[in-house]
């Protein structure tokens, strides 16, 4: 009966990519331009327990603001998402483990995002798809 929204499978995936990869910029781009910001970030993962905090909040900013570039034009989109599920799930284990779902609720809804970008691709609207030449199917 709904077999017809499917048509818009592409669309919508192109949308999810959009937003996604929009929240990941937006999220990280204050640490990449303010060496500030980026010192607080380090400070945030010493208190949390990261081993190597001034080698990983950069590494973990530059991930994520790439990866999200890399959504927004459906780019390496199965490599993005599983850079994304990894950052994620290390979000929970170290920072989210002990507070409520609530406060989880981003963290895991970025690593399902993530697996979801992993599994599907980029869809036909994106840089993926025009450099296969547009074979018909998911990129």
């Amino acid at each position: 009966m709904l077999e017809g929204l499917a048509k818009g499978y592409d669309v919508t995936l192109l949308l999810l990519r959009g937003l996604t990869g929009g929240f990941l910029v937006y999220g990280t781009w204050d640490n990449i331009r303010s060496a500030e910001q980026m010192v607080e970030f380090v400070v945030f993962l010493e208190q949390s327990g990261f081993a190597y905090p001034t080698w990983m909040a950069p590494l973990s900013v530059w991930a994520q603001f790439l990866c999200g570039l890399f959504l927004i034009a459906g780019f390496l989109t199965r490599w993005a998402g599983l850079v994304i599920c990894f950052n994620f799930i290390v979000a929970v284990v170290m920072v989210h483990w002990t507070q409520d779902f609530r406060a989880w609720w981003p963290a895991i809804v970025l690593v399902a995002l993530g697996l979801h970008f992993a599994a599907s691709g980029a869809g036909r609207i994106s840089v993926d798809a025009a450099i296969l030449k547009g074979q018909v199917g998911r990129a």
